[in-house]
């Protein structure tokens, strides 16, 4: 395939992600079990859509954890980040217009955060969490994600048409574990759609660990698979 289609379908997968799993959490009313699945089948139906175009990674953090793995080279990664965060920017204005014909308020829109001023706009639902319980629940749980991706993708175990569903129900496990505690980035992309529409004081100066920490995590990931599976 070439770049360009690759891109685009990064793109693509990155708006459905943000569209599938953020509209609903602003609009679907279906608590935090029905938002985590709802990122899960986004990352399924991605799967099986354009995986075999781009192997569908709708997330920048899974493309350091595959670059750092040795599966892509660095130019191709960059290429995808720019893909990645375009299609979830879009995807992002077009949840904040939807809201607007609603009438809806802003606030914190479905953006990421920490700490008890966080929790307070969130809800009651939400645990006030420190920035370093917050950095290390995104970085442990995206370097799991990573390491799942890496494993049912290695071409030396391969798990064919189920890749794509474990990929999905590894994420709806982590929203899971995580949504209570920082809304669950493990995705800059995510994270940067969001906090760029969010009317809130908290999101665009927190945004900041939603970029790094999982990108951490990624990358340990990448490293840590890369040892697992060395021959020598």
């Amino acid at each position: 395939m070439k770049i360009s289609q690759k891109m685009a379908a990064e793109c693509l997968g990155t708006f459905w992600l943000v569209l599938g799993g953020c509209g609903t959490a602003l609009f679907g009313g279906v608590g935090f079990l029905g938002v985590a699945l709802a990122f899960g089948l986004t990352v399924v139906t991605m799967a099986y859509g354009i995986g075999h175009i781009s192997g569908a990674h709708l997330n920048p953090a899974v493309s350091l954890g595959v670059f750092v793995n040795g599966r892509m080279t660095a130019k191709e990664m960059l290429l995808y980040w720019c893909a990645q965060i375009v299609g979830a920017v879009l995807a992002g204005a077009v949840l904040f217009g939807i809201a607007k014909a609603a009438g809806m308020p802003i606030g914190l829109f479905a953006a990421n955060g920490y700490g008890a001023e966080f929790a307070a706009e969130a809800g009651a639902a939400y645990q006030s969490v420190n920035v370093w319980g917050a950095f290390a629940v995104e970085c442990l749980l995206t370097f799991v994600f990573l390491m799942v991706i890496l494993g049912v993708t290695d071409e030396a175990h391969d798990c064919g048409k189920f890749a794509g569903l474990a990929i999905g129900l590894c994420l709806t496990l982590i929203h899971l574990i995580s949504i209570p505690l920082t809304n669950t980035s493990v995705n800059p992309a995510r994270s940067i759609s969001q906090a760029l529409f969010a009317d809130s004081e908290v999101a665009l100066p927190q945004l900041w660990l939603f970029i790094v920490a999982p990108l951490c995590g990624a990358a340990l990931a990448g490293l840590c698979y890369k040892l697992l599976v060395c021959k020598k």
